[in-house]
């Protein structure tokens, strides 16, 4: 486990460069400047950073750090300019024949597989969200596809408490969506590159674990949890651990590297000497490293793996770690590879637990009893860990889920050490079945610990009680309820009447603040028309309450799902009815009234 030391941010100049830059990024993706302007920032930082270091004049020396920060700026802004334009788009609608390859599997829903697809339409080039009926073979990477698709460019949402969609997808170069029905034509590819090798050979892993005997969950489970694939897993499921508070269980985050490395570094302490430790850790580096290429990278992987590379760095060099120097080091990596990450829910949530972990952890600890053995302080660090967390993570997730249940700090509690068993058991089960070597106790036994560890999340995933739903929460307030979070590690620290005061002082501002935009909602009387498939929904909301008007024939799960429950958060009220008529009618035009 990384040592967290006692250490003021204002001496912690890598972090503070990394905010600058994230800042930097934030500004071009809101402003979107100008090639000729960043130009110009980025000659003025240099050339005055330079002219101060050289100069070594002690009124102007003073303004060092400040330079810096700049210069990270505007650097920030020059790399998201580079990642953020647009390319040249094909006139592209209805049926059209192209020539493709797979460059990613995507989640499936009920009747089709998903995929991005890199794409050709005579001589231009292009990206796109494909769906393909789950009844056709799956596709791989081995194989150019040519046929005709239903293409169309995605559109913005028609109002603003949409998920804007097109926006996610742009950021990765995506700006169609296609459908292929069924034929295709099939070549077989020879250029497969370094990377699509590996990726083919996750794939054929994955397609092992189908053909195994263990139950589906249990395949689905392995999948995920080990190879990052939760693309054919049944929504209960991933429902159950998003209400439970324990997605992070499912996804590859950071407790699954740093167990699979221990688990690494243990192997090869039983293989080699003690000598030979400079040599096993570095070996154990690289084994991390080819497991993050082979599951096809992600957010939390490299940042774990980034992160864990710098910590075991500082020790072959003899020097103390630093776990906000390796965080920011890993935010740098993974943001110039791609600074789009940035605006990523993974990426966000991964850097703020981490924070969180720094910010509120040994506060945490410091009023827990103290541990008699070591499986007590195992415990105790996990308590406070999972506190630290979720106080790091909660803004963001009500942000973006609207949901929170109080039950996720008990079920992290309960489940965090048993999940460790579970990662290694599941490590050791696809390692086997990739080598294609199976036993049925094995099998049976895993089976068993899977259906048993589903049951238990389901268990806490059921308690409605504890659970939030429809959320409402603006970006002021996440800032707000961070800067509130700033100072309550102090007032956890010391519990004195100055650092209470902070606390309910900017309790008092976000309790006024939500008011304000309640009673601003409350005033908004407006009639929207709501597209959903083939037909439309009608909402007339007056004051609180909102009247949604559907067909006979509508499916009232999905229009609850999509439409209902996201208006009523965004318009901050819970009222609402529900009348079905015979006949849509959704012919009124929107508009709105205040």
């Amino acid at each position: 486990m990384i040592i967290l030391r006692k250490k003021k941010l204002h001496k912690e100049p890598l972090l503070i460069l990394f905010v600058c830059f994230v800042l930097g990024v934030f500004l071009q993706d809101y402003l979107f400047l100008s090639k000729k302007i960043i130009y110009v920032l980025l000659i003025f930082s240099f050339l005055t950073l330079f002219f101060i270091v050289v100069v070594k004049n002690f009124y102007f020396y003073k303004f060092r750090p400040v330079l810096y920060g700049f210069l990270a700026f505007t650097v920030g802004v020059f790399i998201h300019s580079l990642h953020s334009q647009k390319p040249e788009l094909p006139l592209l609608k209805g049926k059209e024949t192209i020539t493709f390859k797979i460059t990613k599997k995507l989640n499936s829903n009920e009747k089709n597989r998903r995929y991005e697809i890199d794409a050709w339409k005579d001589n231009s080039h292009f990206k796109s969200v494909l769906s393909f009926p789950k009844t056709e073979n799956e596709l791989n990477y081995q194989h150019y596809y040519k046929g005709e698709v239903y293409i169309n460019q995605i559109e913005k949402p028609y109002s603003d408490f949409q998920f804007d969609y097109g926006k996610y997808l742009s950021r990765k170069g995506i700006y169609f969506q296609s459908y292929l029905p069924n034929s295709l034509k099939v070549a077989k590819r020879e250029d497969l590159s370094f990377a699509e090798n590996i990726k083919q050979r996750r794939l054929e892993t994955l397609a092992k674990i189908d053909h195994t005997d263990l139950k589906k969950r249990s395949r689905e489970f392995a999948k995920g949890i080990i190879l990052a694939d939760r693309t054919e897993m049944d929504q209960e499921t991933v429902r159950d651990f998003r209400d439970s508070g324990m997605m992070h269980i499912l996804a590859i985050s950071g407790t699954h590297m740093a167990i699979i490395f221990g688990v690494i570094l243990l192997v090869l302490n039983f293989i080699f000497p003690p000598k030979y430790r400079r040599y096993k850790i570095v070996l154990a580096l690289i084994l991390i490293w080819s497991f993050a290429v082979f599951i096809d990278f992600g957010n939390s992987v490299v940042r774990s793996c980034v992160m864990i590379s710098a910590y075991y760095t500082f020790i072959l060099l003899q020097r103390k770690t630093d776990l906000l120097h390796s965080m920011a080091l890993a935010g740098f990596v993974i943001l110039f590879i791609n600074s789009n990450q940035l605006f990523e829910v993974g990426f966000q949530l991964s850097f703020a637990a981490v924070f969180g972990i720094y910010w509120f952890n040994q506060p945490i600890l410091k009023y827990l009893p103290k541990a008699k053995n070591k499986f007590q302080n195992f415990m105790l660090n996990v308590l406070s860990i999972s506190l630290s967390a979720q106080l790091g993570t909660i803004p963001l997730v009500i942000y973006y889920f609207h949901q929170y249940s109080a039950v996720s700090i008990i079920a992290n509690l309960v489940i965090i050490p048993f999940a460790e068993i579970v990662i290694v058991f599941s490590l050791l089960m696809v390692i086997l079945i990739s080598l294609s070597i199976s036993f049925n106790w094995l099998n049976y036994i895993y089976d068993e610990l899977i259906t048993f560890t589903l049951k238990v999340i389901h268990f806490f995933a059921d308690a409605d009680s504890l659970m939030q739903r429809m959320i409402p929460l603006t970006l002021l307030e996440v800032l707000l309820l961070y800067l509130l979070f700033y100072f309550l590690r102090f007032a956890i620290q010391k519990f004195s009447i100055k650092n209470v005061s902070k606390i309910i002082y900017f309790s008092l501002i976000f309790v006024s603040l939500r008011l304000m935009l309640n009673y601003r909602a409350d005033q908004l009387d407006e009639v929207l028309v709501h597209p959903f498939f083939k037909e439309k929904i009608t909402s007339v909301k007056k004051g609180s309450s909102v009247i949604f008007y559907s067909s006979e024939n509508s499916n009232q799960e999905k229009i609850k799902q999509y439409i209902i429950e996201p208006y009523l958060t965004s318009r901050r009220t819970k009222k609402y009815a529900v009348e079905v008529r015979p006949k849509d009618i959704s012919s009124v035009e929107p508009q709105k009234q205040k």
